[in-house]
């Protein structure tokens, strides 16, 4: 099945994308939590339990790092705010699922990228006009931000999960 297409559903035919099932997914692991340490480590997004996809698997891991691309094989971006305004890049291709509702629409907290010292990484390049792939290569660590973000998940083509971490997020 190609991005975009449809697929037949015990013989009807359904446009719903793989995408939306996968975030749901994702979101079922986060608030289950359940505690395992003889996970697996992989970036497999249906990977269970949350903690999984870290080596060793953290046992306190509240939230399953994703990216998104676009139709067009690009990243999606948003922008997002700090907490206490101090001046920081403010874009990330980095989300965590906080609901999903009316079939395939999500609510999603953009992750602030940070690097091995804490800092935020600016993913712009310099031109400010596109995503650095060297940039996203800095990236080894999340935090959370106060900018959520509603989308319909039909409208992309791919998710990758990145890590599982303890963002300190209340569910």
């Amino acid at each position: 099945m190609g991005c975009g297409r449809g697929h037949s559903e015990g013989g009807s035919q359904s446009t719903r994308g793989c995408v939306c099932e996968v975030v749901r997914a994702i979101l079922e692991i986060q608030n289950a939590a359940v505690q395992d340490e003889c996970s697996r480590c992989t970036t497999n997004c249906f990977l269970e339990p949350l903690g999984g996809i870290v080596s060793p698997a953290r046992s306190n891991a509240d939230t399953r790092v994703f990216t998104l691309l676009n139709k067009d094989g690009s990243p999606f971006f948003a922008t997002f705010t700090t907490a206490n305004g101090a001046p920081s890049p403010c874009v990330s291709i980095y989300f965590r699922v906080e609901d999903i509702f009316d079939g395939c629409c999500a609510t999603l907290r953009v992750l602030i990228p940070l690097d091995d010292n804490d800092d935020p990484v600016d993913l712009l390049n310099g031109e400010g006009t596109e995503i650095s792939f060297r940039e996203v290569c800095c990236v080894t660590q999340f935090a959370a931000s106060d900018s959520c973000i509603t989308v319909d998940l039909d409208c992309f083509c791919a998710v990758q999960c990145i890590d599982d971490v303890d963002l300190g997020i209340c569910n």
